[in-house]
């Protein structure tokens, strides 16, 4: 049985209601969400990152969540932030989590994976990526965001044609970068 499953696959394997409740009872199994258990005895991961990733695979973290990942952001964020390609069903989740839904022509633009556990997975866009998003949606998320990720990503040695390149799948977003950049350099 793997670490994290849904309650479905552990039907299909042959075990009964009855042992799952009784496992959960005694404590060998931990509710991760509705219908979603993990192994008391796995390694330690996420349990909120855990239920997304298995409710939505498409699923990646994006804005403030990606910039705490890549060490830009001292923000503690309240909700998760995790991106969706625009059209697609968003998942209900016990996890705190605000959906962002981005233009599928775009969605895989710097895409990379973060590894939960030794089967999980889940999407993250690369700095560049979320310093552009950063600035792309400072409206929502307020212009101090986008400056601060990335004063702290060319004081960490970034180089400034990575974020150009990838602003080139945003054209909104170059000019307020170039501008950025300039006052940064």
């Amino acid at each position: 049985m793997p670490d994290t499953f849904s309650y479905r696959h552990a039907r299909d394997l042959g075990v009964s209601k009855r042992q799952l409740y009784r496992w959960r009872d005694e404590g060998a199994l931990e509710v991760v969400g509705r219908g979603l258990y993990r192994r008391a005895d796995a390694s330690p991961a996420d349990l909120d990152l855990l239920e997304i990733a298995h409710r939505a695979p498409e699923a990646t973290l994006c804005l403030t969540s990606a910039l705490v990942q890549h060490d830009l952001s001292d923000a503690i964020p309240a909700t998760h932030d995790v991106a969706v390609p625009r059209g697609q069903r968003t998942p209900i989740v016990a996890a705190p989590v605000t959906w962002h839904r981005f233009d599928p022509a775009t969605f895989d633009v710097g895409r990379e994976s973060l590894r939960l556990d030794d089967e999980t997975e889940i999407g993250l866009y690369n700095a560049p990526r979320s310093i552009v998003d950063a600035f792309r949606l400072a409206t929502d998320q307020g212009p101090e965001l986008g400056n601060e990720a990335l004063r702290r990503w060319l004081r960490a040695g970034g180089r400034p044609a990575e974020i150009l390149e990838t602003g080139t799948h945003f054209p909104r977003v170059l000019s307020r970068l170039r501008a950025a950049m300039e006052v940064l350099l």
